[in-house]
């Protein structure tokens, strides 16, 4: 769906809301990656805010928190 969005609409920017997030395994991380790579092929951004307790988890056993753009809440996201 990320992919599709910067592919046809051509957006500058995806925000995605992980606060409700209660599970994610290595096919959502595989998403979020495909989704960050897709946005840098066009030239657009990927941001992630509002990162639940498992999400946050999950992204830094991973060592993915690093390349991830990731703020804490809406307004800053929109901010940036």
């Amino acid at each position: 769906m990320v992919l599709l969005e910067f592919r046809e609409n051509r957006t500058s920017r995806v925000i995605l809301n992980l606060r409700d997030v209660n599970y994610i395994d290595s096919s959502g991380v595989a998403s979020l990656l495909e989704g960050l790579k897709a946005s840098r092929d066009a030239g657009a951004r990927l941001i992630l805010f509002g990162l639940s307790p498992i999400a946050h988890e999950v992204l830094q056993i991973s060592r993915l928190l690093t390349i991830f753009e990731i703020y804490d809440t809406e307004e800053k996201a929109l901010e940036a």
